[in-house]
């Protein structure tokens, strides 16, 4: 037992190195604070990694880390000593490992700065712009060297010389008048076209199908630009878990560049889910299944369905269930970022004014301009049977369906700045009936952060709504507008603003204004409060007018930040309108609420 005690006591981990010291005479306070976030030895005290191996281990990597350091701001002549237990670490052979040390004392000096002498790096493709520094008498920063080649190199590369690099290399570090001379040669290479995109592993996704999807330009001059377009429509699928697209070694005696593709095939199902409540509206679930590469052509198939209601606040439940077939790049005449998608949904709707149920078809294409930018246009057939104040109707209508978004947030769940802007414009024609016209819809939100880490948010909302072409009384429920709710004015009741047809009949207005402006602030990492005010129109013509009401409503909010966004909790009451005497409303959900 002793035995025992004695050896499990020697096998212990090594005392702890007690203290660290920086000594960095003269040394300004940047300098200073980069050598110390760089070094490794601190980075190991800070992770519990303080045996004698392990300062030793780190002490040997701050020699190289510590002087590219001090590369990186322009001080090539300076020294950096290491001390362990008031051992120079470079001293102590690796055989003799000392097992514990207690103080450790790094010291940088930095030298002279150097400046930069002579920095010539030709020949240079037109247009090329070399880093504002990279210039004689400017501060030679290690960086700026490497920065300036890969310029130069890129420069060449966006004109097609894909195998363009340095052929000579001359850096001479002048000490006596503290001079870093820089002498490099780009030799750009021939002019190359991209040749056969060749992929280099097995995937669940037909290999004609990668290609189609990919698009990349055969016989085209080579553009890095395009390699990257590759990657980000493989990405967009879905269907991959990541994408690598790599050049070949050397170029075809045709003057052609073949590009490697490899995939890694994602997961091919997955399911989600959310919940919102309000104290009005009551408890909503939605869900979804999808399957990706349902066809094995990176197909996307999406089944979401919903319901709302379900503590029967209202007394009625909404329920809807649709599913959506996705295929990028359907049509290769219309090029890799136009994709097709087929849509049907069915729904039943239980609102204030109406009831509805109907059936959905769709049908149509989607193009993505850019990261930001992308529309939609398809053709539809919509079946519904309404029940409302005008009694019970059914419509038959085709449908144009088209959208653009343009969205520049820089996060969609708790954007701090940026803009997003959604329209809708839907013709419809009644097959059997009069009511033959068009719903416009647009979203516009913009977002300020204040100060340097965007802690206080300004956000502001604008929704505009219209129906032209039919009457009031010709168009279906679905299309008309409505105000109240967490979607438009909170503290109203939902849907509680509308047209009053007289006789105690009411219904949805052709025309629709909402605003809402919220100041998010930031209290601490994780909570934040949230103060906001929202105001609603709805009109009988199709543009607003004297012929409708406003509405409005304000309140508090809380902010609890998540891993998949911020978890919203919003108190608020009427401020005008017919029922700004009604009472507080709650409302919950995940993400902000615009």
């Amino acid at each position: 037992m002793a035995l025992g005690l004695a050896l499990c006591l020697a096998s212990g981990p090594a005392a702890a190195f007690e203290t660290l010291n920086f000594s960095t005479p003269d040394m300004d306070e940047d300098l200073r604070a980069q050598i110390k976030s760089n070094s490794a030895l601190a980075a190991a005290q800070d992770e519990g990694r303080v045996t004698g191996q392990d300062a030793l281990a780190a002490a040997l990597s701050d020699y190289g880390i510590l002087v590219e350091t001090l590369y990186a701001n322009g001080y090539y002549g300076g020294t950096v000593s290491i001390l362990l237990d008031g051992r120079e670490a470079s001293d102590i052979p690796l055989l003799s490992t000392p097992d514990a040390v207690d103080t450790v004392v790094v010291t940088v000096t930095t030298g002279p700065k150097f400046k930069f002498g002579n920095t010539r790096l030709q020949p240079l493709a037109p247009g090329t712009e070399l880093p504002e520094g990279f210039a004689p008498t400017s501060t030679a920063r290690s960086g700026l060297i490497g920065d300036a080649a890969n310029a130069a190199i890129d420069g060449w590369r966006q004109l097609g010389h894909a195998k363009a690099e340095l052929s000579r290399q001359q850096i001479t570090a002048n000490h006596a008048n503290s001079r870093i001379d820089v002498d490099m040669i780009v030799a750009p290479g021939p002019e190359l076209r991209f040749g056969r995109l060749v992929t280099v592993n097995d995937s669940a996704v037909r290999t004609a199908a990668q290609r189609r999807i990919a698009g990349l330009p055969n016989g085209e001059r080579f553009d890095p630009d395009e390699l990257t377009e590759v990657t980000r429509r493989l990405t967009a699928t879905g269907a991959f878990s990541s994408v690598t697209v790599t050049e070949a070694e050397t170029a075809n005696p045709d003057g052609t560049l073949d590009i490697e593709l490899r995939v890694a095939d994602a997961k091919p199902r997955r399911f989600g889910f959310g919940a919102e409540i309000s104290s009005l509206e009551g408890l909503a679930l939605s869900s979804f299944w999808m399957h990706r590469n349902f066809m094995g052509g990176a197909e996307r198939l999406r089944i979401e369905g919903d319901i709302s209601d379900i503590s029967n606040n209202t007394g009625e439940i909404d329920a809807g269930l649709s599913a959506r077939l996705e295929v990028p790049a359907a049509i290769a005449r219309l090029g890799p970022d136009t994709d097709a998608f087929f849509q049907a949904a069915l729904s039943t709707e239980n609102e204030p004014t109406y009831s509805a149920d109907s059936l959905g078809l769709t049908a149509g294409l989607t193009r993505r301009f850019n990261e930001d930018l992308s529309a939609e246009i398809g053709l539809g057939l919509i079946y519904s049977e309404t029940d409302d104040d005008l009694g019970h109707r059914e419509f038959l209508l085709f449908t144009m369906p088209l959208s653009l978004t343009w969205d520049k947030r820089d996060n969609d769940l708790d954007p701090r700045s940026g803009w997003y802007v959604g329209t809708e414009l839907t013709p419809f024609l009644d097959i059997d009936g009069p009511g033959d016209g068009a719903r416009f819809y647009a979203d516009l939100r913009g977002y300020y952060g204040l100060g340097e880490n965007k802690g206080t948010v300004l956000a502001g909302r604008l929704q505009v709504g219209s129906v032209m072409g039919s009457e009031l009384t010709e168009t279906q429920p679905e299309f008309l507008f409505y105000s109240g709710g967490a979607g438009t004015v909170r503290g109203q009741p939902y849907q509680s603003l509308n047209v009053d047809l007289g006789g105690g009949d009411e219904s949805g207005g052709r025309s629709f204004l909402g605003l809402s402006a919220e100041v998010r602030q930031d209290i601490g990492e994780t909570w934040g409060l949230v103060a906001f005010a929202d105001a609603g129109f709805i009109g009988e013509g199709s543009t607003p007018g004297d012929d409708g009401d406003w509405h409005s409503g304000a309140g508090l909010g809380v902010r609890y930040q998540t891993g998949i966004g911020p978890l919203r909790l919003d108190v608020a009451a009427p401020t005008g309108g017919s029922n700004d005497t009604g009472g507080v409303q709650l409302y919950l959900g995940i993400g902000q609420a615009f």
